[in-house]
């Protein structure tokens, strides 16, 4: 929304929601996310085409499109529980929206939300339509975090897809309109409704199916002597195959992978198609198993236990210029670590000491085994080891003699993301280990 505001600003942009404490954070100068380049274009635009409030009745009214961009969470209850998305945040929306409503509307799905979802939004809304006309497309999201503002100034597509209606070619045009302000038109892709909300799920399981596959492969290069980034740059010089999404790691996190990807498995066993649930299940299952291997190998590195000892952990965020932590490896490798009598010492530059703690104990939790620094160096003074699960830039650059004065010896480094030089941490002292070397 606040790149439509920067890019159109003739575009009346009200972006709502029921918590007010969110919309304060939106107001402030310290914004309730951290992504590169966000601030500079809210500061820029807020006040004048670009509004915060809590006033969602008013911007129903007053809006000629919808965008609902609330949270589609996995269900933890009932049925589909673990896989199937629990659309009660979608359904509300679709329902308030009905009842506010007072004229015709373009509804647009953003959130990340199963296929045939419009479907329910269409029901609800035409029960509740009192007379009122309602068009509903599909317009997902492939905007990766920390990298956020430079995918939507230039994105590889724009995906819109609606009904092959003359009010759905309408309304699709409408939308169309608005990204042509910046998007070069034949970067703009329309299709059906159902084609738009499953190509979001598929890409990113093909994406984090190419994740997995290279971690598989990393376990088989450091049990035969290979070295997984000289596999993966042989491979990814296939122009059939390329060099992305081949970087070999402790694991993939974030909000959408793992949660897409249960979707699709969902969405696949509902249709009786039981072997391609399992094939899309193994991407997750495969996720999983690299998180605990990876603190598996820490464990009997250090003698095979690391029971009363000192482990940092740099970096909690899922990945480097964010500060979301959603099915963030850190999480799994700080439970695990702990799990084995561990003391565990976290320091990320952006994520907050109590969403650590919450994301590892669980709400109103406290270990005195979980400690966090705030500085990397802090964080390694009298540490066993040092695992680096988050690539943040300011991880190469630390003076790594330093740290590995101040560690117990012999002192460790396991870089889950191989970002650092093995070699030059070698020379200087340090067990030094990467994902697949």
């Amino acid at each position: 929304m606040a790149m439509i505001a920067l890019k159109a600003p003739k575009i009346e942009v009200r972006v709502v929601d029921m918590n007010a404490a969110r919309i304060a954070a939106w107001n402030s100068d310290t914004l309730p996310i951290y992504e590169p380049g966000l601030d500079e274009v809210v500061k820029q635009r807020r006040g004048k085409n670009l509004h915060f409030s809590t006033d969602v009745h008013g911007a129903i009214k007053a809006a000629d499109i919808i965008f609902v961009a609330v949270n589609t969470p996995t269900k933890t209850y009932g049925v589909g529980a673990g896989r199937a998305a629990d659309l009660r945040f979608i359904e509300l929306v679709a329902r308030t929206i009905a009842e506010q409503a007072n004229g015709p509307k373009i509804i647009v799905e953003k959130s990340t939300i199963p296929v045939k979802t419009a479907e329910t939004i269409k029901d609800i809304l035409a029960a509740n339509a009192r007379g009122h006309k309602f068009e509903v497309l599909s317009n997902p999201e492939f905007l990766a975090e920390g990298t956020a503002i430079a995918d939507l100034q230039l994105p590889d597509r724009v995906l819109i897809g609606g009904e092959r209606t003359p009010g759905g070619e309408k309304a699709i045009k409408t939308l169309v309109e608005v990204y042509a302000t910046w998007v070069p038109r034949d970067r703009i892709i329309t299709t059906n409704l159902w084609s738009s909300e499953l190509s979001k799920l598929v890409a990113n399981a093909f994406l984090a199916q190419r994740i997995s596959s290279i971690n598989s492969i990393s376990a088989l290069c450091e049990a035969t002597g290979a070295d997984v980034d000289e596999v993966a740059n042989a491979i990814g010089r296939d122009s059939r195959i390329g060099p992305k999404f081949l970087k070999a790691s402790v694991g993939f996190g974030g909000s959408c992978f793992q949660k897409d990807i249960l979707n699709l498995v969902y969405l696949c066993e509902h249709f009786g198609l039981a072997e391609v649930a399992h094939y899309w299940e193994s991407v997750v299952k495969m996720n999983d198993w690299q998180k605990h291997r990876f603190a598996s190998k820490i464990v009997r590195s250090l003698f095979n236990t690391v029971a009363g000892k000192k482990i940092a952990v740099l970096g909690f965020a899922f990945k480097k210029d964010t500060n979301d932590t959603r099915e963030s490896a850190a999480i799994a490798v700080c439970r695990d670590l702990l799990a084995e009598q561990a003391q565990v010492v976290v320091y990320d530059p952006k994520v907050q000491a109590e969403e650590i703690r919450h994301d590892v104990l669980g709400n109103g939790k406290d270990d005195p085994r979980l400690t966090v620094a705030t500085s990397a160096y802090e964080a390694a003074e009298g540490a066993h080891a040092l695992a680096v699960v988050t690539e943040w830039d300011e991880f190469k650059k630390l003076d790594y003699k330093k740290i590995h004065a101040a560690m117990e010896k012999p002192a460790f480094v396991f870089d889950g993301r191989n970002v650092l030089d093995l070699a030059k941490l070698r020379s200087i002292g340090f067990r030094a280990s990467g994902i697949g070397k």
